[in-house]
């Protein structure tokens, strides 16, 4: 009923070992009479310890919905910590973008501990959504432990090294100005702008799906960008080329003089899946928010599709609406 493909584990420096599998719920469908305690296991193994992930299909407190824990089974090492468990359901054809990942984290310190139930999913959500494929569900689940590493000894060196700052920015922005070796042209506005693809898509999921992904067009070459304005589109893609920083000349004004292009970035950056330009759009528009430019902001947050829990909760503050004190 459920199978684990072949994954390996990732070391990195950060003293973190992570280990990532996909696991499938055949049959799913069988699985609705089964009850709340009932679960499925799948057995892993991450940095010298055992553990079991335990995917509950059918019931959590009695609410059709599909529940995993992480359960601490034990191992070669004589302590641990702390782990985490992310989860979040993938379409194994791509068509889908994944969900969004929900994750638990517990501090473990004997055999058969559990997490928290993590909810992913309500069952009646889940056969609307469209991921379930061949009445099989696919969950990419991520166990996350900290690894306990020794202190490193570094000899004294005989002559201080000082190393030059990176001007990765710089160069990054010199190749988007140049169009070196440029792949993709997009058609904004009337006007042509050369870009990466790789560059693209390695900052933007909506670039790495168009370009990459299974849908991609067969002429992606040149791109047509509607609805945007090009200067718009400019400071987007000036954005994605300047790595490591989180400058946007364009907003680097007064706010009654870039609200309307912040406004279009924030769109943009919306549209692209650029979650680090929204949120410097979002701080940029919060700070500047008044009762005067309320009255500027509201209509337009009301009639966009972009979603932004923190602008509504700046315009929708008790500060913009206490009675004025009569004089």
């Amino acid at each position: 009923m459920i199978a684990c493909t072949a994954a390996a584990i990732f070391p990195v420096v950060t003293s973190v070992a992570r280990l990532v599998h996909l696991l499938k719920i055949e049959g799913f469908s069988t699985t609705a009479t089964m009850k709340s305690k009932e679960n499925i296991r799948s057995r892993w193994h991450v940095c010298g310890y055992d553990w079991e992930i335990r995917v509950y299909p059918a019931n959590l407190y009695d609410l059709p919905a599909v529940a995993l824990q992480l359960v601490f089974l034990g191992g070669s090492r004589t302590s641990c910590s702390r782990a985490s468990l992310g989860c979040q359901v993938i379409d194994p054809t791509g068509k889908i973008m994944p969900s969004q990942e929900k994750s638990v984290m517990k501090r473990f310190h004997r055999p058969k501990e559990r997490s928290d139930l993590l909810k992913l999913m309500c069952r009646g959500g889940l056969a609307a959504s469209g991921y379930l494929k061949d009445d099989t569900l696919t969950v990419r689940c991520t166990i996350t432990v900290p690894q306990e590493l020794p202190i490193p000894t570094i000899a004294a060196a005989t002559k201080e090294i000082v190393l030059p700052s990176t001007n990765f920015h710089q160069q990054f922005g010199e190749l988007m100005r140049s169009g070196t070796g440029a792949d993709v042209t997009f058609l904004v506005s009337g006007e042509s702008l050369p870009a990466h693809k790789l560059i693209l898509s390695a900052r933007s999921p909506v670039f790495m799906a168009e370009f990459f992904g299974p849908m991609k067009e067969k002429c992606s070459g040149h791109v047509v960008v509607k609805d945007m304005d090009r200067a718009v589109f400019k400071a987007m893609l000036r954005f994605i080329y300047t790595i490591y920083t989180d400058i946007v000349p364009e907003l680097d004004q007064r706010f009654e003089e870039v609200a309307t292009m912040a406004q279009h970035i924030l769109v943009a950056a919306d549209r692209y899946g650029l979650n680090r330009l929204k949120l410097i759009c979002e701080g940029k528009l919060s700070g500047g928010i008044s009762v005067d430019t309320q009255l500027q902001l509201w209509p337009w947050l009301s009639s966009t599709i972009v979603r932004s829990s923190r602008l509504r909760a700046c315009l929708t503050g008790p500060v913009f609406f206490r009675p004025l004190k009569r004089e």
